[in-house]
């Protein structure tokens, strides 16, 4: 890869940890149940994109 390709990787990968770090935050915070499953779910997301992306780095 070249470096500005890992560089790129590298932005996706904080951004998706970003994401995450907020979905977790927010699900904290929230009392309501259906908002509250919403943010889990949108964590549980965002952290598979994460492990995705960090497996192929990994390969």
């Amino acid at each position: 890869m070249t470096s500005k390709e890992l560089l790129y990787i590298g932005d996706a990968l904080g951004h998706e940890k970003y994401f995450l770090t907020k979905c977790k935050e927010l699900s904290e915070q929230l009392q309501d149940s259906e908002l509250k499953e919403l943010a889990g779910s949108m964590m549980a997301s965002h952290q598979q994109i994460y492990s995705s992306m960090f497996s192929l780095l990994n390969n």
